[in-house]
């Protein structure tokens, strides 16, 4: 079956699964090593999590992406997917426009990659035009001068699927797996949480406010039978580069789904997944790359928080909401779920909207340092700050893959195994 992706477009899948085929393909191939970044946008292109892209964006798209925010064809597009490389090694591989390349990952092939141009393009410009500043304090920033002297652009076949590692295993599932999987459920309206943390109760009732945003208009009776339910909510974790200070990505994972697996969601109405990306941190532009990627995914609906996939003081609190917002319902197909801060009310005694409750000074916000904080001292707080199972789930996880802490060390960046390996073929 054919899948409608981004633009309207069929879902793209660049995937030779055929092990005999692949080696054939590849045969006499000059090889060229991707870093693990571009390992991992090659899988994602290939897979269709980017679609309508098929492969790394030439010098037209990463033009029109900074200016206008949009591909050269006018598709709404917001973060070049591109893939550098030095001078010295396209002398060194003798790479030229109009040769196919295969790309190896840790020494082992990983893709055919088809190279339509070779073209260079100013670092400061993509990074005023898509982060909005040019301070390397600005990851996405620090990020885009690090690249190299040149950019090739082409088409991208994936040759050997990445082997995901356990825990991870049953959450990676690609484009047409997820949608097959909602097929399956029986859901209409399924509406992403973008996350990067482990939930505390302020992100549960966010994903319940979104939830019954999403559901709307929709009929109620089988909401009453465990097993009926015709939307849900996809919580889609990012699992990429980490900083020191971040959740381990295990941590993040493994308790969102304990919501589900302890009862605070219905199993006919919750899913986690993970998606492999390395946030940009670009805020507003981000949010509108992850509402492409959520698209691909066969999503209805997405929600945004305040300060969306931002960082420090570069962007305003709720900037995506109004660059989402600016975008005409035709050119992005899905709809956005703008939604405020959710807080502790000891006067209501409960978890409530910061929109609704009129005990205005008596809120208290969900603090990320003390909830940082209230783990690192590994005491367990009031469930109605921190579900006792996800607080469980953490220490476990603390301790299976975190070298002793739920958050990344310098430990765990030199010792943690990765996500996703490339056997040899």
């Amino acid at each position: 079956m054919e899948y409608t992706g981004h633009g309207g477009k069929p879902l793209v899948e660049r995937v030779i699964t055929d092990k005999a085929e692949a080696k054939k393909k590849i045969q006499g191939l000059k090889q060229v090593p991707a870093n693990r970044q571009m390992a991992t946008e090659a899988i994602g292109i290939a897979y269709g999590f980017f679609s309508p892209i098929e492969g790394f964006m030439k010098k037209a798209d990463v033009e029109a992406t900074c200016k206008k925010m949009e591909l050269a064809d006018g598709t709404v597009w917001s973060i070049p997917i591109v893939f550098d490389i030095s001078d010295k090694e396209i002398a060194d591989y003798g790479i030229k426009a109009g040769d196919s390349v295969c790309l190896t990952y840790e020494g082992n092939p990983l893709a055919i990659f088809d190279i339509e141009e070779i073209y260079s393009f100013d670092k400061e410009t993509i990074a005023q035009d898509v982060y909005g500043t040019k301070e390397d304090k600005h990851p996405g920033v620090k990020r885009t001068y690090a690249y190299k002297d040149k950019f090739l652009g082409g088409k991208i076949t994936l040759v050997n699927e990445p082997k995901v590692r356990e825990p991870f295993t049953p959450y990676f599932l690609t484009p047409r797996q997820h949608r097959e999987k909602f097929k399956e459920k029986n859901w209409i309206k399924i509406v992403a949480h973008q996350t990067r943390n482990v939930p505390h109760s302020g992100h549960e009732w966010l994903m319940k406010h979104a939830y019954i945003a999403a559901h709307g208009d929709s009929p109620v009776e089988q909401m009453e039978t465990m097993g009926k339910a015709i939307s849900g909510i996809l919580v889609n974790c990012i699992v990429g580069e980490k900083r020191v200070g971040d959740y381990i990505d295990e941590a993040i994972v493994l308790t969102q789904d304990e919501l589900r697996k302890s009862g605070y969601f219905r199993d006919d109405i919750h899913m986690v997944t993970m998606t492999f990306w390395d946030m940009r941190y670009a805020g507003p532009r981000e949010a509108v790359h992850h509402s492409i990627i959520r698209t691909n995914l066969g999503l209805t609906h997405h929600m945004f928080g305040r300060d969306h996939a931002g960082v420090g003081t570069y962007y305003h609190s709720y900037q995506a909401h109004h660059l989402l917002m600016s975008i005409p319902k035709e050119k992005l197909n899905i709809t956005p779920i703008y939604v405020l801060e959710w807080a502790y009310c000891p006067h209501c005694g409960e978890v409530t909207c910061i929109g609704l409750c009129g005990h205005w000074n008596e809120l208290q916000k969900f603090s990320g340092t003390k909830i940082r904080s209230i783990i690192m001292d590994e005491v367990k707080p009031t469930r109605l700050i921190f579900r006792p199972e996800v607080f469980d789930v953490v220490m476990d996880a603390a301790k299976k893959y975190g070298f002793g802490s739920p958050f990344v060390t310098q430990d765990y960046l030199a010792k943690a195994k990765p996500a996703f390996t490339i056997e040899p073929l």
